[in-house]
């Protein structure tokens, strides 16, 4: 059977952090990773709030993160799926990649998985997923060039895509279920400024309409219970995040919601398992503590294999 010293699943900002401090550390790292290398910030136009990095698109930071692992010899091995077991007190991570099955054994892991977006679960969403719904405004964005279309949501990420949106859209409206965005003040202030983008509040989608492609939203206004119909041509929808914790789900210890509880080195309700990134419970969930959360995990799964009191503090 194939062996690690560590094993890394998922290759967003927490699991190349992981990588990075875990080799420097001299450890036999792995990673896996099951769609592209940066994880969800492929999916942003812009990051500004990376200290250091004054503008950059997602997609510029992952490379620059993935490249950082790669300087250091880091392998990265795309798979479909993994599951980690737990057999006589080893860890087996099972991965599926096509129809090949493999099994690795691990002193220590890493899940670095991080979260996906929401459904809004009302009628007519699912059947118009790639028919005009859409969870990724930079995937989809051009494919509405000079129509109407429609953004679910008020928070940062909402308010920051549908700015992003009106660089194709001839209008966004941006329905939110509160009486004002709970995006930070400073991303508010820039879609309420945009002329493009009109704010449609204490709104909920009861149902997304079309025959093939996306025609109308259904409307219910939750203080006055008026309905009411939107003719758009898209809706793309933010409204939370859920983890992506497949890969350990029913071996250590989550939250209510399904987030991976660790303590603040990172380890998770079993030993030799730790977690880092989006995936855990925790307050703030942005590049700068996933990348925090990563190299926190890296240092105590070190200090674990090596079997040394954990010290969180760099040379």
């Amino acid at each position: 059977m194939e062996k690690h010293e560590l094993v890394i699943i998922g290759a967003g900002p927490a699991g190349m952090s992981a990588a990075i401090y875990g080799k420097r550390a001299g450890l036999d790292v792995l990673v896996l990773e099951k769609a592209a290398a940066g994880g969800q910030i492929n999916n942003t136009d812009e990051i500004e709030n990376y200290p250091g990095i004054t503008h950059a698109t997602g997609p510029e930071i992952a490379e620059m993160l993935k490249n950082h692992a790669l300087k250091f010899n880091t392998e990265i091995r795309m798979i479909d799926s993994s599951k980690v077991e737990l057999r006589d007190g080893k860890k087996i991570i099972i991965t599926k990649k096509g129809r090949t099955t493999s099994e690795i054994e691990a002193e220590a892991v890493i899940a670095a998985t991080g979260a996906h977006f929401k459904k809004l679960g009302c009628e007519g969403e699912t059947e118009h997923i790639g028919m005009g719904v859409s969870f990724c405004a930079v995937c989809d964005g051009a494919f509405f060039e000079d129509l109407e279309i429609a953004v679910v949501g008020g928070g940062n990420t909402a308010v920051e895509e549908g700015i992003y949106l009106t660089k194709f859209a001839s209008k966004v409206y941006i329905i939110h279920r509160r009486d004002e965005f709970r995006a930070d003040r400073t991303a508010a202030a820039r879609a309420l400024e945009n002329p493009k983008i009109q704010p449609v509040y204490d709104t909920v989608v009861e149902k997304i309409e079309g025959d093939g492609m996306v025609e109308n939203l259904i409307l219910k206004n939750v203080k006055t219970g008026e309905i009411s119909n939107l003719p758009v041509s898209g809706v793309f929808i933010f409204v939370g995040q859920e983890p992506e914790n497949e890969c350990v789900r029913g071996l250590v210890k989550t939250d209510k919601d399904g987030w991976i509880i660790t303590n603040d080195r990172m380890e998770t309700s079993v030993e030799g398992i730790f977690a880092a990134g989006d995936v855990r419970s925790k307050y703030l969930r942005q590049v700068i503590t996933a990348a925090s959360d990563g190299a926190v995990a890296a240092m105590a799964a070190s200090s674990y294999i090596n079997k040394r009191p954990v010290s969180l503090y760099n040379k």
